[in-house]
């Protein structure tokens, strides 16, 4: 698959121009997001990923359009992680309702330039190394077993140790002052909580990034196909985070969905090495048949969970999206009570003397 370098920079500017609409028609009119509304941006950008996979078909040929289709829905399937991550890290910075799509915005846009330098450094490795196969496959396969055995990561209401470095470094003022980074009082600049919370947002999805590429790069080998897959699915998940409480808590069976996929494409990544490096009989899995069983256990997980949820609801509070909310309610704040408040300091000077206490 051979990669213009003009498709390359037209491909990158694409994706800033749709999120700079995205950016605009929605912050023109500050209002907290509704639930109808976050559908209705999911569906467009679902659209989005639909017409670029059939540019890809049309440029490409049908197998780099399906390893996009199998890569995206398992990108955007992994991402859903993230949203309960991001549920946390919104209520533990206490970012106002008005603040959050501008938060996610930006802090999305970080992560995806975060995540291509790890997409450029895998792939180069995969070029280079055909042992850096083994490495991602047995990554994977643990992965799948951490997913589906515990289910959720243990979140630093304080962000992450970026957040920590920079609080450490640089005075930081726990009240939001609008969309501004940084404010001035008496004098002294302070860092808002607004910068803190999107450096949070963005380099926790980095820690994401490492089980996800991984996965990507087990479907295809092409970076201009993980470079999309991931832009597409990040675009994406900023609305989809506004839906989470609606349709999410349902899926109570998402993590062992998650898990088989990503056990199914670490043993795909090991049968293609041991493939490349021996001389073994070892069977391929193609991308047709590793779409069809992406969509089978995406399917499976959605179906059996609702109705798992309908014969037994009591199953609702054990849904990753219930226990995000929860976690989310217990940290309410939690990352800004250690913040110096220098807009609400009590005075240090001693109040002037009264005049009559000395007659």
């Amino acid at each position: 698959m051979n990669v213009p370098q003009w498709l390359w920079a037209a491909t990158v500017v694409f994706v800033i121009a749709i999120m700079a609409f995205d950016f605009w028609i929605v912050e023109r009119r500050e209002h907290p997001f509704t639930t109808a509304e976050a559908g209705r941006w999911v569906a467009f950008y679902a659209a989005l990923a639909v017409v670029f996979a059939g540019f890809v078909f049309v440029y490409f040929g049908s197998a780099p359009a399906g390893e996009f289709v199998a890569g995206y829905l398992t990108e955007y399937s992994l991402s859903i992680d993230n949203l309960f991550v991001f549920v946390v890290l919104m209520s533990s910075f206490a970012v106002p309702p008005l603040l959050q799509h501008r938060v996610l915005l930006i802090g999305v846009a970080l992560a995806l330039v975060l995540r291509t330098v790890l997409i450029v450094v895998g792939a180069a490795a995969l070029t280079r190394f055909t042992a850096t196969f083994f490495v991602f496959g047995a990554f994977l396969l643990w992965t799948a077993w951490r997913v589906g055995t515990s289910g959720d990561e243990e979140q630093d209401p304080d962000g992450n140790a970026v957040v920590r470095f920079i609080e450490k470094r640089f005075p930081v003022t726990r009240e939001y002052h609008g969309h501004q980074w940084t404010v001035t009082l008496d004098g002294t600049r302070y860092l808002t909580p607004m910068m803190l919370v999107i450096i949070a947002i963005g380099t926790t999805d980095l820690i994401f990034a490492l089980d996800s590429i991984p996965a990507v790069f087990g479907l295809t080998s092409e970076a201009y196909i993980v470079f999309t897959v991931n832009a597409f699915a990040l675009m994406g998940l900023r609305q989809l985070y506004f839906l989470l409480h609606g349709l999410l808590d349902r899926l109570v069976f998402l993590n062992r969905g998650l898990a088989v996929i990503l056990a199914f494409i670490g043993v795909k990544l090991i049968l293609e090495a041991l493939h490349s490096t021996t001389s073994w009989p070892v069977p391929q899995i193609g991308i047709a048949l590793s779409l069809a069983v992406i969509v089978l256990v995406l399917a499976i997980t959605v179906i059996t969970s609702l109705i798992a949820v309908k014969r037994n609801p009591s199953l609702l509070g054990e849904s990753p999206a219930v226990e995000a909310g929860e976690e989310a309610a217990h940290e309410a704040g939690a990352a800004l009570t250690h913040l110096p408040d220098p807009e609400h300091e009590a005075p240090t000077d001693e109040p002037p003397a009264d005049p009559r206490s000395s007659r």
